[in-house]
């Protein structure tokens, strides 16, 4: 359910499986590890029953919850509620990472290469010539400005040979979306638009401020950029 509503914090499930500390459910909002972003975090109450979510993680086409101890039976109703505070930060810092590789590629060509995203802080790494703190806080600037206008972070779907007819729809070096008849598009309506699996905010405004916090020359074409963002 994260894929189509990344505001859903509560709803109810089914267990499909469940062995030791390992949960399936029939339907989910918490976000698997993948991409970058880190999981979500959350707890699952079993009539009265709580227990935390440590981690979530896809296993062979599965998302597996893990809590924090044996987990309630087969069957069973359970009431599932995201951390939601976590949640909203990684949904900024990824909508963030995506405004930034956009005017990072518009500028200079450069793909990205990497990324983590964090609570704390997050970084991109991108293939560039030329490594230039100054231009780094050049497209930091222009992104705070873009950011303090506003514009609406629209989330759909396309055929995959359609989507990859979309002009800069792959941002990634050396890598195409899973091969799927259908991609899941994420559009900074008037900016940027890539194929993307991740959560992120309904208007680049919720970002908030983006900080620089340090950058890297990590050797031959490899730079890197962390940063941070304001308290929202």
């Amino acid at each position: 359910m994260y894929m189509d509503d990344a505001y859903l914090r509560e709803w109810t499930a089914k267990v499909l499986e469940s062995v030791g500390e390992k949960v399936v459910l029939d339907r989910t909002a918490f976000y698997p590890r993948g991409g970058g972003q880190p999981s979500d975090t959350g707890k699952i109450n079993e009539d009265g029953e709580e227990y935390n979510v440590l981690e979530v993680k896809k296993e062979n086409g599965r998302i597996v919850h893990i809590l924090d101890r044996t987990g309630p039976s087969r069957g069973e109703e359970v009431r599932c509620t995201l951390d939601w505070d976590r949640r909203y930060t990684l949904m900024r810092m990824h909508t963030a990472a995506h405004l930034l590789s956009a005017l990072i590629n518009k500028r200079t060509g450069a793909m990205i290469t990497g990324n983590q995203l964090g609570t704390e802080k997050s970084r991109i790494d991108f293939s560039l010539e030329e490594y230039s703190p100054e231009l780094l806080a050049s497209i930091v600037k222009e992104a705070n400005e873009l950011i303090s206008k506003g514009a609406e972070v629209k989330v759909y779907y396309l055929p995959r040979e359609e989507a990859l007819r979309i002009p800069g729809i792959v941002k990634l070096a050396d890598k195409l979306p899973p091969n799927v008849s259908r991609l899941r598009i994420v559009e900074i309506e008037g900016i940027d638009t890539q194929a993307d699996g991740g959560t992120h905010v309904k208007n680049i405004r919720e970002i908030g401020n983006i900080v620089v916090l340090k950058t890297e020359n990590k050797g031959k074409n490899n730079r890197r950029l962390y940063f941070g963002l304001e308290k929202a």
